[in-house]
């Protein structure tokens, strides 16, 4: 190495280009932030070149073919990491280069670089990811050294796998790039790093729970309005997506693409905000109270018959085997049994009549619809020219069969005879007025009839509001699972 000087170009001719081969082995893959976008890679280097001036006839030095000798002894080529985003700038290992008898020079030296690397989050937690190592000289143009890849991909034999990436191919290609502040041309060969997502752990982790608490959603239109819990469990949920969701920001970059569960996230705490509010505004149908008006005719054609049949929504004691059977009330008869709401009450006997009369007039159904709940249709109404009854309820007797207004007397006929009535009975004796007892019975009557519609009003509603509940839940059940596919449809 006498008169070898190693900060010289080692040419023969200054006007000779020198012709530097890359070769990049990928080891190993050890971090990517997606945050700060930056791979952080280990890879093995190898360049080689001819240096005129390191030359020899291995005849002469007894066959000797190769030394190895310190790389800061000889020149060695300024190719750089274009894109390296290290803070200290450290270039490969200081290892010892090989030289061959015919000048041939071949450094191999490890380096762990950090490399920036644009990173699309779209489709995470199933993208996919490009990164690129861009080598070329910092100083030699490509009239004085010119950079080629040694091969069509970088070497992936010894690469050790990754548990978050997949490595699907690193192709190399060699590129001339005219600077704005040079007129010479700049060779560089740039790897581009396939990288494809291992999602397993983001699926396990991110995706099922999201999915398991949006099912929850819907289910808040199941809870008994009564419990008390359905705007909770819609809070809770929306709670529950909210602390993923911060999970998932601080993983992404701060930027303008929107993950793909992100888009999830927002759409599942969308659906549960419109969810609540509409729980909101049921259970405000379901406690309307006594002043409330009365369901429309419309809603009860739409909601209490066909949507109602259509979601499986039955009054107590039906289910979807047994239809409901209407009531359909039966006249009294002298011996008739039937409790205080007018159905029969086989085996009672709380409240008897008996009556007899001479003449009835006929009686308007309109005034005796409600009223005959309590009363015989012989005894409802006033003003008949002559009637008598008696009852006993629990033991009390109370006689209410007498006199009419116009004092007018009547005999029993077709009766029971007194002395073959029952014990407990007691029957009608003439002389008595019934103008105040039936002005009671009338205004019992009135009020049980007014309790009977009020209770009738209230119980539409909360019909209206359980089927509206039902309807609402399904429409969310399908909401949810379309967007749990959507999802795993990009997926795959």
């Amino acid at each position: 190495m006498t008169n070898y000087t190693r900060v010289l170009r080692p040419v023969e001719d200054t006007n000779t280009i020198l012709n530097v081969t890359l070769q990049v082995t990928l080891s190993q893959i050890i971090d990517m932030d997606e945050r700060n976008q930056i791979l952080t890679a280990y890879l093995w280097i190898r360049q080689v070149w001819f240096d005129a001036h390191l030359k020899w006839n291995k005849e002469d030095y007894d066959g000797l073919d190769t030394i190895r000798i310190p790389g800061s002894n000889v020149w060695r080529p300024d190719i750089v990491l274009y894109n390296s985003a290290d803070n200290h700038f450290t270039g490969p290992m200081d290892t010892n280069v090989v030289i061959r008898h015919d000048g041939q020079m071949m450094w191999d030296s490890p380096a762990i670089t950090k490399s920036s690397c644009r990173v699309d989050v779209s489709f995470f937690p199933f993208d996919g990811q490009q990164c690129r190592f861009t080598y070329g000289s910092w100083t030699y143009n490509g009239n004085q050294l010119d950079i080629q890849n040694a091969m069509e991909s970088a070497d992936l034999a010894d690469l050790v796998e990754n548990v978050e990436w997949e490595v699907l191919g690193m192709p190399a290609r060699r590129n001339i790039v005219l600077y704005g502040c040079c007129a010479d041309p700049y060779p560089d060969v740039t790897y581009t790093l396939k990288l494809q997502r291992r999602a397993s752990f983001y699926v396990f982790n991110l995706l099922i729970p999201c999915v398991m608490i949006s099912f929850l959603a819907p289910l808040g239109f199941y809870l008994p309005a009564d419990s008390g819990e359905k705007v909770s469990l819609g809070v809770t949920v929306m709670l529950a997506l909210t602390v993923f969701q911060l999970l998932v920001a601080e993983i992404m970059p701060p930027s303008e693409n929107v993950p793909l569960i992100g888009k999830y996230y927002i759409a599942t705490m969308t659906m549960i905000t419109a969810s609540t509010a509409l729980t909101i505004f049921i259970m405000n149908i379901h406690h309307c109270g006594p002043d409330a008006k009365p369901v429309p005719k419309w809603a009860k054609i739409v909601i209490l018959q066909y949507m109602a049949r259509m979601f499986f929504v039955y009054e107590v004691g039906e289910n979807c085997m047994s239809a409901q059977i209407e009531k359909q009330q039966r006249p009294f008869g002298n011996n008739t049994n039937r409790t205080m709401n007018g159905q029969a009450g086989p085996g009672r006997e709380d409240f008897k009549t008996e009556c007899t009369q001479e003449t009835m007039r006929p009686v308007i159904p309109e005034e005796r619809r409600d009223t005959d709940q309590i009363m015989s249709p012989t005894d409802s109404a006033e003003g008949k020219e002559s009637n008598h009854c008696s009852a006993q309820n629990n033991g009390v007797f109370i006689s209410m069969g007498c006199e009419g207004s116009g004092g007018l007397k009547r005999s029993r006929k077709g009766g029971v005879s007194e002395g073959v009535k029952k014990d407990g009975d007691v029957s009608c004796t003439p002389g008595s007025t019934n103008v105040v007892l039936l002005q009671n019975v009338e205004y019992i009557a009135n009020c049980y009839r007014d309790q009977r519609a009020t209770q009738k009003k209230i119980g539409e509603w909360k019909k209206v509001a359980k089927v509206l509940d039902r309807f609402f839940m399904w429409i969310f059940f399908i909401m949810v699972f379309f967007m749990s596919l959507l999802i795993m449809g990009k997926a795959i």
